[in-house]
């Protein structure tokens, strides 16, 4: 196969692929090989017709369409790769008249990822809030230590939210005992949502030995469908109470949860950590308008190609997360009445944007000459392995670069965003601004 490039305008390359009379005949025979059986020709037992009489009876041509796409499921692939080309679409083929016995020559049309000429997009000025910790917050990093450490005590009382219950229950529906809703010492935390609505706030003043009828009411896209939109009483004994007792917060209780031997050198470290996240946080923030910025001084609308693809993986990744949570993205659609036209334009302008943005930032990596280097590649491997590094298993650069495979050149695009940000953020006037109350609501 010899390729030619032609033209790159426009976002849009063109090229062709050039295959001799002896290579496209191969891919002929190749086709008949694979369809012969295919055809029923009198005369001859199914799949044993000689190619000559398979093509009087239905044109010399019947073998070239499956042969050409045999030719270009593999020669296609080398050809943007040899040409260096970023295809963001699906190509437009034509090839011609096809002859038998003669050179095959494939006219390529396909859309390449865009370069923009980007402006006014250097020395931008940028607020960035001063990153100052809140009290609140380091109470509660050590109310979450003391969970940590909390005891699970049985109390001789009303049961509260908060409580774990250990109870049998069995479910009915009218008369008569539905499966699955049968369980023996079972534990549920009130107030954990764990049950189905209503169900864990009738337990609520229970109290040891206690008997108490549940009445509830399946919700209307509940996964069992004989139980959907149903009344049912689940009858409940309760066995014991447990509540969680934190220990105190005292000097103590510092030494037993981390190295330090007081509570107010625990609190010093538990404040610098919270304040190195706040000020990586302040910083990214200030990244994330200038990014928009830049996107506001040159909007353009992306390739429908790329949004269309982007759209199919932020929808994935929708249903991914709603399945997680026990329901698919269609229940989530049917329980709020919306359509998935509703879901896809509601997510479209931030995708367009989103999609936009990268366009941009790639092409200002190629206007200031920014490039991924050997040094900033394993720095980021460096980073992923010890990411993925476990005490079981350690991975080293060479390893992540193995377990990329094709995905490497991929991973090397999200580097040189990366970098191009971090080039945009040192060329800004970065402004330090107090907090004010919209940014703590974002």
């Amino acid at each position: 196969m010899k390729t030619t490039f032609i033209s790159k305008e426009n976002n849009v390359a063109k090229f062709t692929m050039e295959y001799t009379a002896e290579e496209f005949e191969s891919a002929v025979v190749k086709a008949y090989q694979a369809n012969k059986n295919k055809f029923n020709i009198d005369g001859f037992r199914k799949g044993k017709a000689p190619r000559s009489i398979i093509e009087k009876h239905y044109g010399e041509g019947v073998f070239f369409e499956d042969a050409i796409n045999e030719l270009l499921g593999k020669g296609y692939p080398e050809a943007i790769d040899e040409l260096k080309l970023e295809v963001i679409d699906y190509p437009k083929v034509d090839t011609g008249e096809v002859k038998k016995g003669e050179p095959l020559v494939v006219n390529i049309t396909v859309d390449v990822y865009p370069k923009v000429e980007v402006k006014d997009y250097k020395n931008l000025t940028v607020e960035q809030t001063i990153a100052e910790v809140d009290e609140a917050a380091v109470t509660r990093r050590l109310e979450m230590e003391q969970k940590k450490v909390a005891r699970s005590v049985p109390v001789e009382r009303e049961a509260k939210n908060g409580d774990t219950l250990t109870l049998d229950y069995a479910g009915f529906v009218g008369e008569e005992q539905f499966q699955g809703g049968t369980a023996e010492n079972q534990t549920l935390k009130l107030g954990s949502g764990q049950f189905i609505p209503g169900f864990e706030d009738q337990l609520v003043g229970a109290k040891p030995g206690d008997d108490v009828d549940v009445k509830v009411t399946f919700p209307e896209e509940y996964h069992a469908e004989n139980l959907a939109g149903k009344e049912a009483v689940f009858h409940c004994k309760v066995h014991e109470i447990r509540e969680e007792q934190l220990p105190e917060l005292d000097d103590e209780f510092a030494k037993d949860v981390s190295e330090f031997d007081t509570l107010e050198e625990m609190k010093s470290d538990i404040r610098s950590k919270i304040l190195e996240m706040m000020e990586m946080q302040v910083v990214n923030d200030a990244k994330d308008d200038l990014v928009d910025k830049i996107y506001e001084n040159n909007k353009f609308d992306p390739p429908a190609a790329m949004v269309g693809d982007e759209l199919n993986r932020a929808l994935s990744e929708r249903d991914q997360q709603m399945r997680y949570q026990g329901i698919t993205l269609q229940q989530f659609l049917q329980y709020t009445g919306a359509s998935i036209e509703d879901m896809i334009n509601e997510m479209k302008p931030e995708i367009e944007k989103r999609v936009a943005s990268r366009i941009l930032l790639r092409s200002i990596a190629e206007q200031e000459n920014l490039e991924v280097t050997d040094e900033d590649l394993d720095k980021e491997l460096a980073r992923m392995a010890e990411m993925y590094s476990s005490a079981e298993k350690k991975y080293d650069v060479e390893e992540m670069k193995n377990l990329l495979g094709s995905e490497l050149e991929n991973f090397k695009k999200d580097i040189i965003i990366t970098k191009t940000i971090d080039y945009l953020y040192d060329n800004a006037k970065v402004k330090k601004v107090k907090k004010k109350e919209e940014k703590d609501e974002k």
